[in-house]
């Protein structure tokens, strides 16, 4: 089962988002990711736990006001960093999902 937390503020959404992933933890999943606004839109993602991502996006110093955290099952896909969510296609900001 997947898991979505976002939020829109003033407050960096960064920290925000991580914290809300780890809440979901226990629903399970195989990858998790992150999708920011500021001036651009970025994705951050992984297989594995939210503590991976969370050392994946630390390094990188984020901040923006506005995002989304996904965690998911592979249910369509390999278990892999391509297919973890959320997605950008065409420079555009997805989040995808299938409920079966």
């Amino acid at each position: 089962m997947c898991g979505i937390v976002g939020y829109i503020g003033e407050k960096n959404c960064v920290p925000i988002l991580i914290n809300g992933l780890k809440r979901l933890e226990y629903r399970g999943y195989d990858s998790a990711g992150i999708a920011i606004v500021n001036s651009h839109s970025e994705v951050v993602k992984n297989k594995g736990k939210v503590s991976l991502l969370e050392e994946k996006i630390d390094a990188l110093n984020l901040d923006a006001p506005v995002g989304i955290g996904h965690t998911r099952w592979a249910t369509h896909g390999v278990p892999n960093e391509v297919n973890a969510h959320p997605t950008i296609i065409q420079k555009k900001l997805f989040l995808l999902f299938i409920t079966v």
